[in-house]
């Protein structure tokens, strides 16, 4: 037996260290304070007629990632969570088990490379329509009768665009339409999607939710029956599920997202406004700004801004190259979320399969930088931006 506890009467801090984790106190058990990592692949029956548990297979269930996912449904206050092996893989699943050739999809004109990518080379089968969301006439007039999904990021990648989700998940809905908000720039802690509308939500726990760039996953939360027991259904079936190591990685990096997430948040806050004073710099994106065209709209979403920046240099691509080729602190690499600062040319990393009239179109432009401002000491992070400009 397990002492009862009703995690949703407390605090997000509290909930991302005890969910899934209870200690067991029946005799003979461990009484372990930390869900043990089952590395098992199969699980033995009593009789063909009986199972020792609930498990049989370890695709289709593994205690380690049973803690897990409902570690993960905690934290974004929902009632399900599954586990895949990458964000990409639970990206697949939705498309795959929710929509139909000749679909549409209405998405972010600025959504992650990898998503367009996938969406375009591999679900080539559907209809897409990348547009601005922060216009909601534009998204009224883009609907058709075969609009099945709206597919939101919000914070943008890389742009740091913020739409109105609630207003978006009321038009989406009244047509029957499911809303997917890729929630992994803000991470739970800072935004709660299905409380302004989200049928699902999706993460990259690759990112913030790991947050130690060591780890591979991806997870899809939802509180609706239906759509679970299909993407649960899906999950086993094509069996790109996390690995129970990894599992417990993930969960670790979860109970420290409260305070990392503040620390991410405090450092680029004070970046940006370094970097928006800088006459080096032509413009800053980031939500904490007043200056950022949704700043107040993010006040009213959600309780922080983040650890996202982006900036555009004056000048053009060799000073971009240039400028991040200087710096020392800050590693260049694509990904983001983890511990360490990291920084990359969108351009010529994670959108560079995406065509330049595109990016052209929708601002992405050469000497534009995405910042994944890390929890090192903001002083020194200053310092090196200020050596390297």
């Amino acid at each position: 037996m397990s002492k009862e506890r009703k995690l949703e009467n407390y605090g997000f801090a509290t909930k991302s260290i005890h969910a899934g984790e209870s200690p067991n106190y029946s005799q003979g058990a461990a009484g372990d304070v930390v869900a043990p990592i089952h590395l098992t692949t199969t699980y033995a029956w009593h009789n063909p007629e009986q199972k020792v548990s609930d498990f049989d297979y370890v695709r289709s269930g593994n205690p380690t990632r049973k803690a897990y996912e409902e570690k993960l449904a905690a934290i974004e206050n929902v009632r399900y969570g599954l586990a895949f092996a990458s964000g990409l893989a639970a990206e697949t699943t939705i498309f795959q088990t929710l929509l139909r050739p000749g679909d549409h999809v209405i998405g972010f004109d600025d959504l992650y490379g990898g998503t367009r990518r996938l969406l375009d080379d591999v679900f080539n089968y559907l209809s897409v329509s990348y547009i601005d969301l922060t216009d909601l006439e534009l998204f009224r007039r883009s609907i058709r009768p075969e609009t099945k999904m709206l597919w939101i990021e919000s914070p943008t990648n890389p742009l740091i665009k913020i739409c109105d989700i609630r207003a978006l998940a009321e038009i989406a809905h009244s047509k029957g339409i499911i809303v997917v908000v890729d929630n992994t720039f803000m991470s739970p802690y800072f935004q709660q999607p299905a409380a302004l509308g989200a049928d699902i939500i999706l993460h990259s726990t690759t990112k913030y939710i790991g947050g130690h760039s060591d780890v591979l996953g991806g997870a899809i939360m939802t509180s609706d029956d239906a759509l679970y027991e299909k993407l649960k259904a899906a999950q086993n079936n094509c069996g790109a599920v996390l690995p129970p190591f990894d599992c417990y990685l993930n969960m670790r990096g979860i109970k420290t997202l409260a305070v990392r997430m503040e620390q991410h948040q405090k450092n680029a806050l004070r970046i940006a406004e370094f970097l928006e004073n800088h006459p080096k710099v032509k413009r800053v994106l980031y939500p904490g700004l007043p200056s950022h065209p949704q700043h107040e709209l993010t006040k009213k979403q959600a309780s922080g801004y983040g650890g996202m920046v982006s900036f555009e240099l004056k000048g053009e691509l060799s000073d971009a190259v240039k400028f991040m080729d200087k710096l020392s602190l800050f590693v260049t690499a694509e990904s983001l979320g983890g511990v360490e600062s990291l920084i990359e040319l969108p351009v010529k990393m994670t959108h560079v399969h995406v065509a330049k009239e595109v990016c052209d179109a929708i601002g992405i432009s050469d000497t534009l930088i995405r910042m994944s401002v890390g929890i090192e000491n903001v002083e020194d992070l200053l310092a090196d931006l200020e050596q390297a400009l």
